[in-house]
Formats: structure tokens, C-alpha cells, sequence
């Protein structure tokens, strides 16, 4: 007897993942034979978004999905685009999402789904997935850089994601690069405020006024910088051959410290690898030790714009 699509679906085991970032929310049913994202749905987040109200949205979609598959996912993964602790399942120090500063996100999605639910925050799920179906397979020492809107890193060492004492290890955005800098972490000089989409726009802005014969605007984004620097605008090249630079000394500090099989980066990175590699390696080349940097490559996020969606369904599968 032939079976219907839908009772055909209903027997293919599923992970549900949920990624949370600073300007969108996703959740999507990751199907575990074919490591396939088979459903998706997006909406918008930000400064002003209440998470209550977004998770209702998201519960709502994965109801209805579960409805349809007549079968509860194995596990649900959530992937968080900010400081996470996982004792209490919240949310801390959000300043993208000032909103879900202490917000239960595990409680209340495992309350109303009834499932087993598990999170972290967006750079460990992120290494995770890269490392498990992107740019990190068959490593055993890997880092992964978010390089979006702001700069977190996941590490793998050994074979297994380290998370140190209190759950901070990789924060390599905090530390400091240079005596000045936006203080993207209300930290001057930090590496975020120059290897992130918040810190290049900021620091961008902060000497745009002293350099008129530029296309950017007063107030540019990151976006424009990068597009104003492949029409070769001198301003913007300039501003990202001196982030990049700076990136490679923070990278130049990890491979010395962690001596990594790879580093991957992410979003920026991946969209911009060719405005920003140069510098980035020039300054490695200053900076590290040969041997350290002779064993490690650095890589571009495979996963590209999937990566939220992969790393979400990735915490669920290995937990």
C-alpha cells in the first residue's frame, strides 16, 4: 500500500531549532535522516521586541508542525544571539534584545511544547554546526567567530565544545586591540568595535566627519562601508583594511594561545572575504608565531545563510 506524503513525514524523525538574533527570529524542523532544514519560518526582532510575544509566535508555528507530523520532535535547540546562561535558561546582558534580559526562553518553550529543550548561545551553537556538518568536519581543535552584529566565538578543543567555568569562554570580542576604539562593550579599543557589524558602522561614523569626499553617509552601516569599499572609496577601504587589521591581531592572539586547525568566521566574513582577508593576514603574519599560523586555516562559514538554522537543530542533537 502506498503511503501519503503526510503519513510518509510523520515517520522521519525531526529536531525543531530555534535561532535567536538581534535582528530576526527563526524556527525551522531540521529532519535528522537527510540533515535537511525541511520547514522555516522568520520574523523580526530588535531593541523593542517583547519576547513573550515571539516565542507565542514561534510555539504557535511549531504546533502547528507537530499537528501535521502527528509526532513530537526529539529535542528542540535553541541558539542564542547573545550571553546565555544555561543554569537558568535566560537570556543576560542582551544588549541587541534589552528586552529578554532575564527571560525564561527554556522554561517556556519546554512548559508549552512539552519536550526536552536546549540551548546556547549563538557562537557555541554555531561552532557546533560548522564543526559537525560545515568547514570544522574531521577537526578536533576549531573556532568559530560570529562577526555579525557583534563578535562572540565558540571554541572546540579536543573533540568537545568548551564552555569555561561560567560559561563565557570565547567572548574574544572583549578583548582590547588598540588604545582607542568604539566602545562597542562599553570597552574602548575592544576588538568588537572593529571586527563586527555595530563596530565597524560605529567606528566608521566616529571619523566619518573628518573625511568629506567620501559616498558614505553621515551615519553609515556596516552595509554601506563594505559597498562603498568595493566601488573602491578610499574612506571605506581605508576604514576596512583598518578593522581588518585589527581582526587579525585578535585572530593572531587565538592561534597563539589555542593553536587551532582552523578558525571560521562568519556572516561578515563570509560575505566580504575578499575586502578584508589581506589585512587581516598581513597582520596574523605580524603578530603570531609561524608555527602556530602554518598549522591553522582560515576559513569562511560554510553553512553561509543557513547557519542559524543548523546551528539551532545541532544543540537539540547533542544534548
Amino acid at each position: 500500500m502506498n503511503r501519503s506524503k503526510s503519513e510518509e513525514e510523520s515517520q522521519r524523525p525531526y529536531y525543531l531549532g530555534v535561532d535567536i538574533g538581534g535582528t530576526k527570529l527563526a524556527v525551522s524542523l531540521f529532519e535528522i535522516d537527510s540533515s535537511t532544514i525541511a520547514k522555516r519560518e522568520q520574523m523580526a526582532t530588535g531593541k523593542q521586541s517583547d519576547p513573550a510575544e515571539c516565542l507565542n509566535r514561534v510555539i504557535d508555528t511549531a504546533r502547528t508542525w507537530i499537528e501535521r507530523r502527528n509526532a513530537p520532535p526529539r529535542a528542540v535547540g535553541v541558539s542564542v544571539g547573545g550571553m546565555f546562561d544555561r543554569h537558568t535558561g535566560c537570556m543576560k546582558q542582551a544588549p541587541h534584545l534589552p528586552k529578554w534580559d532575564g527571560f525564561p526562553i527554556v522554561e517556556t518553550i519546554r512548559t508549552h511544547l512539552n519536550v526536552p529543550v536546549f540551548a546556547e548561545n549563538d557562537a557555541n551553537a554555531c561552532a557546533l554546526a560548522e564543526w559537525k556538518y560545515g568547514a570544522g568536519v574531521g577537526t578536533r581543535n576549531l573556532i568559530f567567530l560570529t562577526f555579525g552584529t557583534g563578535l562572540g566565538g565558540g571554541l572546540i578543543l579536543d573533540g568537545r565544545l568548551y564552555r569555561g567555568t561560567s560559561g563565557l569562554a570565547g567572548e574574544i570580542g572583549a578583548i582590547r586591540v588598540a588604545e582607542n576604539g568604539p566602545a562597542i562593550r562599553n570597552k574602548p579599543g575592544c576588538l568588537e568595535g572593529f571586527a563586527s557589524g555595530a563596530g565597524i558602522a560605529s567606528y566608521a561614523e566616529s571619523v566619518r566627519a573628518e573625511t568629506p569626499d567620501t559616498i558614505l553617509p553621515l551615519h553609515p552601516t556596516a552595509k554601506d562601508v563594505v559597498e562603498a569599499a568595493r566601488k573602491n572609496d578610499p574612506f571605506a577601504v581605508s576604514i576596512m583594511n583598518q578593522c581588518s587589521a585589527q581582526l587579525g591581531k585578535g585572530l593572531a592572539i587565538l592561534i597563539d594561545l589555542l593553536n587551532p586547525e582552523v578558525i571560521i568566521l562568519g556572516s561578515i566574513f563570509a560575505r566580504s572575504e575578499s575586502l578584508i582577508r589581506p589585512a587581516m593576514e598581513q597582520a596574523i603574519t605580524e603578530e603570531a608565531m609561524p608555527e602556530a599560523v602554518s598549522a591553522c586555516r582560515i576559513v569562511p562559514a560554510k553553512l553561509g545563510e543557513s547557519i542559524g538554522d543548523f546551528a539551532a537543530a545541532t544543540v537539540a542533537e547533542i544534548h
